[in-house]
């Protein structure tokens, strides 16, 4: 029997999502289709709602329908939650202004109107959220390579310098699909690293695509002396194939450490730790750090790929010179980053305590909406020095 606290969960959901849709599509309808003399309300608000609820009908029902039109609606849906996220913001905003404007009149007379928004100004709200979603796709699609070049206090061996790439947060399925990773072999075959690390969330949640696009077989393209190295995300245990992704990865020539740690051509260390969300899920706590890195010499440099860059004060301590992490996407819309950097120390970049360095990466793909406004999709270059 379903716990009660799930339907009352989903019912509130529903009313939000609902709620907001409903009065985007209201605001559309008196700013737009109601000046338009063959406009039909009734067929307005059925094709409003189709594209309203895509997203949901094409993840709800990809197990019950043809595979191409569950990816028609999730992508049709996806950019919908993006031009979702703007409306909502722009026409609230409006909204606001305009109820200020009745007491101290200060908008001009075009803006005004006390039913809805008149069609200058909605026309110019369209036009502004369809530039962004215009923008943030083509962003979304060219990713940069981001460079850091950095110290490491401790000798390793007779390795003077590790040239390493890592990217993180692909996202790999219905959405970022074969040549989008294509691509990315590509951008890290070109940088000639010695070692290339993913930091979690490889994988959208079903693994599924991986096999039916044959994505193995890129990555068996990747190409570094020292091997392929990942740790899991939260999106491999939300799906629920945690281990299936691990097997398909191996296979396709990618060590993932789960928990685990590997001295890597007995120079330095490297750690992958489980994802902290883990448990929510059913998967059990992940390991202790302490536990995890015992047996590790700490005079030999160590890195260590955490999905997500929280517990940095318990990385410090235990002697991790470097952490390498994704997740936060840096808000990946814009202006979403003032809520990542509240949530995290560090929520993109480098930050430094005393020995130990985060480097926070913005990530390769994208969840929801395919679209990156005010931060890049990144692949990251990473040169270290060891003391000699």
């Amino acid at each position: 029997m379903m716990n009660p606290l799930f339907f009352l969960l989903i019912g509130v959901f529903f009313l939000i999502y609902g709620g907001i849709n409903y009065y985007i599509g209201l605001r559309g309808w008196q700013a737009l289709f109601s000046y338009i003399p063959f406009a039909n309300h009734y067929a307005y608000w059925i094709v409003f709602w189709l594209i309203a609820l895509s997203y949901l009908a094409g993840r709800i029902g990809e197990k019950y329908y043809p595979g191409w039109l569950s990816h028609w609606l999730t992508l049709v849906g996806a950019y919908w939650l993006g031009a979702m996220f703007y409306f909502v913001l722009v026409v609230a905003g409006v909204d606001l202004i305009r109820f200020l404007d009745r007491f101290w009149h200060f908008l001009p007379g075009w803006a005004q109107g006390n039913a809805g928004i008149n069609p200058a100004l909605g026309l110019i709200i369209f036009l502004l959220v369809s530039g962004l979603l215009v923008y943030g796709a083509w962003n979304a699609r060219h990713p940069i390579v981001q460079r850091y070049h950095l110290a490491v206090s401790k000798q390793a061996g007779n390795l003077k310098q590790l040239h390493a790439v890592m990217v993180s947060d692909v996202h790999l399925g219905t959405i970022i699909k074969n040549g989008q990773l294509v691509k990315m072999v590509d951008m890290v075959n070109s940088l000639k690293p010695d070692i290339i690390l993913f930091a979690g969330d490889v994988i959208d949640e079903s693994v599924e695509p991986f096999v039916e696009q044959q994505m193995a077989a890129s990555f068996r393209r990747l190409q570094a002396r020292y091997g392929v190295y990942a740790v899991l995300g939260n999106h491999e245990y939300i799906g629920g194939h945690a281990d299936e992704v691990v097997q398909y990865l191996r296979e396709a020539g990618v060590q993932v450490l789960r928990d685990q740690y590997v001295k890597v051509a007995g120079s330095f260390y490297l750690a992958g730790r489980e994802d902290s969300s883990r448990d929510r899920f059913g998967a059990g706590k992940r390991m202790d750090l302490s536990t995890l890195l015992t047996g590790v010499n700490r005079r030999a440099p160590l890195i260590m790929l955490d999905h997500q860059p929280t517990d940095l004060e318990n990385a410090q301590r235990q002697g991790v010179d470097l952490q390498l992490s994704g997740h936060t996407h840096r808000g990946q819309m814009f202006p979403n980053q003032l809520i990542t950097g509240r949530i995290y120390e560090d929520d993109w970049g480098l930050l430094r305590k005393g020995n130990f360095q985060v480097i926070v990466s913005s990530g390769f793909g994208t969840w929801g909406p395919p679209i990156r406004i005010g931060n890049s999709p990144e692949v990251v270059d990473i040169v270290l020095d060891f003391a000699h």
